[in-house]
């Protein structure tokens, strides 16, 4: 039994729902050709809206009642960091694997039961600044959510600014699980930044482009990961999210080049909606997917510890895609990437 909690209501709906497809397409496909050593994959999920209370709550219910030997592709720095405060993790010494969140506050101080699959905030926000840097951009502002998610890509985007010997010209925020952006876009209208950084959900995201567009002021807008371009260009039109920029944590899942990604879009297709389409956000759990399974066909035996003394020591290359975990290392990845949206909200590199 592998338990995730999702977003799959509330304002990461739409990215929730992608999380849990990219796991569901794989473990479908294992459980085809006759499981894990005989034995098939439950895939168990529950639906948290974003709300740390209820993480925590349906974790429980995951380990305790649905005796998980794994938790796998859950969302939100404050979410996890909640069952790391209260001990969720150790006391039932389970492993949770691929988070869809890349915050230091989840990986420093080293704990050894997250094992995560993308880059850090500090390496997205890092290339973000590099980016308009080199492009002649100095006058940087930065809209981020209220929330520890926000303030971890707050904090990093800070730290590479210092290095680059700028500061922020201005900071915005909004609540977490609202899209109330219109305090940020005024504030940092007002600053006229010649490029913006959106540590901030697809929501809360579309709303603060469409809003800070209607000023008439076209700076750059480069957000986090965390975003689907589909979801943006789908609230607020292709037209109003053309030409903002997203780092990416793992490879382009549009074309067929790489190997672990053909194999995603022959079993999307094979096992997913009709109307399923490639997108980074299921990719990414494909890939926790993938590297979980990989755990679980190396243990000597499966359960929860059989399963963490496994993923300590793996090496493994999905097809074309490089995950390492080592005793004293839970960052399986620090790949980033760079994409555009384009027409019809489609990505280009």
């Amino acid at each position: 039994m592998i338990g995730q909690v999702a977003p799959l209501s509330g304002v990461l709906a739409d990215t929730g729902r992608e999380m849990v497809l990219g796991g569901q397409i794989y473990f479908d496909y294992i459980n085809a050709k006759g499981g894990i050593k005989g034995r098939r994959i439950k895939h168990v999920v529950k639906d948290d809206g974003y709300q740390v209370e209820k993480t925590v709550a349906l974790t429980q219910e995951l380990l305790d009642k649905d005796n998980a030997v794994a938790l796998f592709g859950y969302a939100g720095t404050g979410n996890i960091g909640q069952l790391l405060q209260d001990g969720v993790l150790a006391k039932a010494n389970v492993a949770l694997i691929a988070p869809y969140t890349g915050s230091e506050t989840l990986r420093s101080p080293f704990n050894p039961y997250i094992f995560h699959l993308r880059a850090g905030y500090a390496d997205e926000t890092r290339v973000m600044v590099d980016y308009f840097v080199n492009n002649g951009m100095k006058r940087i502002a930065v809209m981020y959510q209220d929330d520890a998610f926000g303030k971890a890509g707050l904090a990093g985007i800070e730290v590479a600014l210092k290095q680059q010997g700028l500061k922020a010209v201005a900071l915005g925020n909004y609540p977490k699980n609202t899209d109330d952006v219109a305090q940020a876009v005024k504030t940092i209208a007002a600053a006229d930044p010649q490029a913006i950084a959106l540590i901030s959900v697809n929501k809360s995201s579309a709303a603060f482009i469409r809003q800070y567009r209607a000023t008439g002021k076209s700076p750059l807008m480069f957000n986090i990961s965390v975003v689907n371009a589909q979801a943006l260009a789908r609230i607020s039109g292709a037209e109003m999210v053309r030409g903002v920029a997203i780092t990416q944590v793992v490879p382009y899942p549009f074309s067929d080049v790489i190997p672990v990604v053909k194999e995603y879009q022959a079993l999307l297709k094979q096992y997913g909606p009709k109307d399923a389409k490639p997108s980074y956000t299921s990719f990414e759990e494909f890939l926790g997917a993938k590297v979980l399974v990989e755990g679980l066909k190396r243990s000597k035996t499966i359960s929860r510890e059989g399963l963490m003394a496994a993923l300590v020591s793996l090496n493994f290359d999905t097809g074309g895609f490089q995950v390492t975990f080592e005793p004293k290392n839970r960052v399986g990845s620090s790949f980033v990437d760079i994409t555009v949206i384009g027409r019809d909200g489609k990505l280009m590199r």
